[in-house]
């Protein structure tokens, strides 16, 4: 087996998608989170997911949503919350991973007193038109 040759500096980068954190614009979806897309189909070779890191504030909870197509995977880096799936509610904190299929009525609140970040994977793709707001009634 024959070992790779190092390569240092941008010369690696230029044949392999690698995307700073510090390099990606901030929006915010439509649920409310402040989002900074890493990887999708909009900015590398990656086709059927996407991976953004979610900042959300202390005190603020994201509008009830679902997705019909988009399954999501939610990773906490920092903070605490309370996720909502369906009727059930939950505590996370820091390592927690979370499984959303797609259907299934979500939100998170951060009740914490500092930012609650996450990891989020989607897969396809993260697309706005795939995202379904919803009453609280719905809950019921």
């Amino acid at each position: 087996m024959m070992k790779p040759e190092p390569v240092s500096g941008n010369a690696m980068k230029s044949e392999i998608d690698i995307i700073s954190l510090s390099d990606c614009p901030s929006f915010i979806t439509k649920d409310g989170s402040g989002i900074r897309e890493l990887l999708s189909h909009r900015n590398s070779s990656i086709r059927n997911q996407s991976l953004a890191e979610a900042t959300i504030g202390p005190g603020v909870l994201t509008e009830l949503h679902y997705h019909k197509v988009t399954e999501e995977i939610y990773f906490i880096t920092r903070g605490t919350g309370v996720m909502t799936l369906g009727n059930r509610t939950c505590r996370v904190t820091t390592g927690d991973a979370i499984a959303i299929p797609p259907g299934q009525i979500h939100q998170i609140l951060n009740d914490g007193d500092e930012d609650l970040v996450l990891l989020c994977c989607c897969a396809p793709g993260y697309e706005h038109s795939d995202t379904y707001l919803e009453s609280p009634d719905s809950l019921s």
